[in-house]
């Protein structure tokens, strides 16, 4: 397409959206994609980033492991991650890449060989990172892998158990248009702050979710912000806000349900139809084995939010298309797993799960494309072959497995141990952005012969 008439402008996609670019008296120009009602202003940081001074220009090795002999085992205190770099050319490091890899393989197998690369790199599928470098190492016999994700690792494992597949109570679960058409409130944990929407992994043609918002504020909707921060909210929602002490969210999730019981409002022919367990439940929220009953006034001390409040806000669930969607952020935390499984319990309590708008969405509003019907044809991918090793860690373990090789751990009801990794390879994504304990992080990476 012509811009001013002057320069082609040449298509592009980016985990910020889809755009066109163009040059202009020597500076690069880019333009949203006309379509999107919403384009991200994160778009306009390309130009600089081209030749931004933190981009590395030519291969850079650590002069501590040009000095060693490869596979010398590394000495503490001998400053490992603390020596300068050697800036060299692409067919130096590629010898010196590839001999390293045989040696490992041919010494230690595949087994002692992680293949990390966790985060969203480049979008579009020939440039993902973690495809290219996962293809690559299943042609050399494997690698450990890692499951989940630092986003929704608690989330990921409990809701197969209790609801459905991440994907079904995520992405599949409640389309936006479809609140906007029929949702009459929506019970929003941890927000949906607006800038989480700007973005997608691999990109979204259409940004929709303020605008969906809107739409259904100005039918109708009522939106309730459950979150310390009132920003959490974009100012189309026009959200109540309610104020909660972080990490006290699923105290609140009981003491509405328990107005629900106490008042008569729960759908008990959902519950029998179609859950299991429920009298188990109910029996620990009227406190009939501890004494205690998560009535309200329980909740009050826990979460900072008046007893009328909560009892208010659950009578105002009841008998409505009622929609509890649970955030991110609140399963990022020790017991992570009880906000989400007590939020779907929540939604099935109120008897709204499978109706249009309705029940229980995890991590709606938290990126792009969330809420929104998926794509008629896949995009084609390159096949990533066989690998061969079968050990695995949760993600957020990869400080756990290089401190403590042969130790034993427990992971979604099984029994682990930590693989020996001699050799960490790594491209695009930075795990010093996600890890939970920095410091533990870079002790952890001074243990493998080769990063």
């Amino acid at each position: 397409m012509a811009i001013d008439g002057t320069e082609l402008a040449r298509p592009h996609s980016s985990h910020w959206g889809a755009f066109s670019a163009y040059e202009d008296a020597g500076q690069l120009v880019i333009v949203p994609h006309a379509d999107d009602p919403d384009p991200s202003s994160l778009l306009q940081n390309i130009p600089a980033a081209l030749r931004h001074p933190a981009r590395i220009a030519q291969p850079m090795v650590r002069r501590g492991w040009l000095d060693r002999d490869p596979g010398s085992s590394p000495k503490a205190g001998h400053g490992r991650g603390r020596e300068d770099f050697v800036a060299m050319d692409w067919p130096q490091v590629l010898d010196l890449l590839a001999a390293e890899l045989r040696r490992v393989y041919a010494t230690h197998g595949a087994d002692a060989v992680f293949g990390g690369s966790y985060g969203w790199a480049s979008a579009g599928r020939f440039h993902h990172a973690q495809s290219q470098v996962h293809r690559f190492l299943n042609t050399l016999g494997g690698y450990v892998r890692s499951v989940n994700s630092y986003s929704a690792g608690a989330s990921a494992v409990i809701l197969p158990h209790v609801l459905g597949s991440y994907e079904d109570a995520g992405r599949r679960a409640v389309l936006w248009t479809d609140v906007a058409k029929h949702t009459d409130i929506v019970l929003v944990f941890g927000g949906m702050a607006a800038k989480n929407s700007t973005l997608s992994s691999g990109g979204s043609s259409r940004h929709i979710v303020r605008g969906a918002m809107a739409a259904s504020r100005a039918r109708g909707t009522r939106f309730v912000s459950i979150s310390p921060l009132r920003s959490d909210m974009p100012a189309e929602a026009d959200a109540t806000w309610c104020s909660i002490i972080p990490g006290t969210d699923t105290a609140l999730m009981l003491a509405l349900a328990h107005t629900l019981v106490v008042e008569g409002l729960h759908d008990t022919a959902f519950l029998d139809r179609y859950c299991e367990g429920y009298a188990t439940f109910e029996t620990y929220l009227l406190g009939h084995r501890d004494g205690r009953p998560k009535d309200a006034a329980w909740a009050a001390d826990i979460t900072g939010i008046a007893p009328d409040t909560i009892v208010t806000l659950a009578r105002s669930l009841a008998g409505k298309r009622a929609l509890i969607t649970v955030s991110h952020s609140l399963q990022r935390a020790e017991h992570g797993e009880q906000p989400v499984w007590m939020g779907v319990v929540l939604a099935a309590m109120l008897g709204q799960i499978g109706l249009p708008g309705g029940g229980f969405a995890y991590s709606l509003g938290a990126l792009a494309n969330i809420g929104k019907p998926e794509v008629g044809v896949p995009i084609p991918t390159f096949p990533q072959g066989r690998n061969r090793v079968s050990a695995y860690i949760p993600v957020a373990r990869i400080s756990d497995m290089l401190l403590h090789p042969g130790a034993k751990f427990e992971y979604n009801g099984r029994h682990l141990t930590y693989p020996d990794i001699k050799l960490v390879y790594w491209a695009g994504g930075n795990p010093f952005h996600h890890h939970q304990d920095i410091g533990r992080l870079r002790a952890a990476f001074a243990r493998p012969e080769t990063v």
